[in-house]
């Protein structure tokens, strides 16, 4: 049911997470958690929340807090449902997806999606912002392009970075919906995910994960821009 991660250490924190691909997207619904701790983030919950909650149990995990990257029907369709479930608040992403997420329900109803809800987060996110979770603390990237309120979370210890549809293994995220822009996207990878090191490791909105040290030696995305 779900993709087990290796987990991540650093000599002043340990992580787990579990990858748990949801809805016909396969979006990469993220479970991380602190150690020895065991509390969670639920990152992305795009959907299918009967199944987030069922891997949430198998973890063992305490969720406190839901964590979204922007605001596109497959990353949130399912965080007003689990946040009910759940009694924990919403953080993210950036104000500028305010209009994604007041359009939800008709969001879904494109992809045949239903059981969706308009919702506002608990706290929007902005560029120099941090979240934590137990001993955890990451940094939060503003990084518009794929909407205008990405956001990418940051872990300074961990080497770690969860970048939602910013960037992928071989590509970056589609530009072609509305508020997207490639040129700004490009930017936005080019100034602040490429400067965080090619040692660290992410965690993205779709399909296998990568470095950005793999992305910056052979993502054609990124090599045509240097």
């Amino acid at each position: 049911m779900t993709e087990q991660n290796d987990t991540q250490e650093s000599s002043q924190s340990k992580a787990g997470a579990i990858i748990v691909p949801v809805t016909l997207f396969e979006q990469n619904c993220t479970i991380i958690w602190d150690e020895p701790g065991k509390k969670a983030v639920v990152i992305d919950p795009g959907g299918d929340v009967p199944k987030i909650l069922e891997a949430i149990k198998q973890t063992g995990v305490t969720v406190e807090k839901i964590w979204l990257t922007h605001g596109h029907i497959d990353h949130v369709g399912g965080a007003a449902e689990l946040r009910d479930a759940l009694k924990v608040p919403i953080e993210g992403p950036h104000v500028a997806d305010k209009y994604l997420l007041d359009n939800v329900v008709e969001s879904g109803a494109r992809f045949g999606m239903t059981g969706g809800r308009n919702f506002e987060p608990d706290r929007w996110l902005d560029e120099g912002d941090t979240v934590s979770i137990g001993d955890l603390t990451f940094d939060i990237l503003h990084c518009p392009g794929h909407s205008p309120g990405s956001v990418v979370f940051f872990n300074k210890d961990l080497r770690f970075a969860h970048v939602g549809d910013v960037l992928f293994a071989g590509s970056v995220g589609r530009t072609d919906l509305p508020g997207g822009s490639h040129a700004t996207l490009i930017n936005s990878i080019m100034t602040k995910l490429l400067p965080l090191g090619d040692d660290v490791g992410f965690i993205c909105g779709h399909g296998a994960g990568s470095s950005i040290g793999q992305e910056r030696m052979t993502n054609p995305f990124i090599t045509g821009e240097m």
